[in-house]
Formats: structure tokens, C-alpha cells, sequence
């Protein structure tokens, strides 16, 4: 354990009388601040969704979800709050706040093909 003036403490100080151990406490914290910032701006899918894209054998390339973020991004400048994002045959309920997918589907596959509580349309 290390210890300060006599005492022993269960965590190492970040401020040595150097100072060298402050630099790399604020770097890190640069680091994570920008970690951070990443995710949040990130698209993410809840475990509905997940399971959703998995039974219904919807498989996702990079390019559609960055065609699906960008939708995002365009419904969040609008103050949309939850969208219905249609990508080509597939159409996703998103939580354009949380940056969630909520839900997905094959659209005009013996489905009902209605949608509720939402409050915009995407098409990309």
C-alpha cells in the first residue's frame, strides 16, 4: 500500500511532487473524454433488436449501418424522437435520442406493415 504523510491509503497518488503522474492522469482523461464521446454518437441495438435481426436472418454490412447512422443523424437535426428508418426491404424503429435500434423487420413479408408510436419516416 502506499502511503501519504505516515498513512497508508488503498490507492496510489495521482500527484507526485514532480507532477509527472498529473500528465498522464489528464492524457487519460483526454483519452476517455474522446472514448466517450465515440460512443455516445455511436448507433447502438437493443437486445429486442439484436434478436430481432438474428430470427429474421437480417445481416447488416458496414455500409448499411452507416447508411442507418447517417438517417439518424438527419432525423435527430429535425428533433425527431423515435423514427421508422427504411432501408431498402428492411425497416427499423430507432430511438433517434439513445441512438437505439429498437426493433427490425423485413418489410411486405406477410406482415401487417404497421407501425406505431412513431413520429417520422426515414427513407435512405
Amino acid at each position: 500500500m502506499a502511503e501519504i504523510n505516515g498513512i497508508k491509503v488503498p490507492f496510489v497518488p495521482i500527484v507526485t511532487e514532480s507532477g509527472s503522474n498529473l500528465n498522464r492522469a489528464i492524457s487519460s482523461a483526454e483519452s476517455f473524454d474522446k472514448f466517450l464521446q465515440k460512443e455516445i454518437e455511436s448507433l447502438k441495438f437493443s437486445k429486442h433488436a439484436l434478436k430481432r435481426l438474428e430470427s429474421r436472418s437480417i445481416n447488416l454490412s458496414k455500409e448499411q449501418i452507416t447508411r442507418i447512422q447517417s438517417a439518424v443523424d438527419k432525423a435527430d437535426a429535425k428533433g425527431a424522437k423515435d423514427s421508422l428508418v427504411l432501408l431498402e426491404d428492411t425497416a427499423f424503429v430507432v430511438n433517434i435520442p439513445n441512438r437505439t435500434v429498437v426493433t427490425a423487420l423485413e418489410v411486405g413479408n406477410n406482415n401487417d406493415n404497421i407501425f406505431t408510436n412513431i413520429d417520422s419516416v426515414v427513407i435512405t
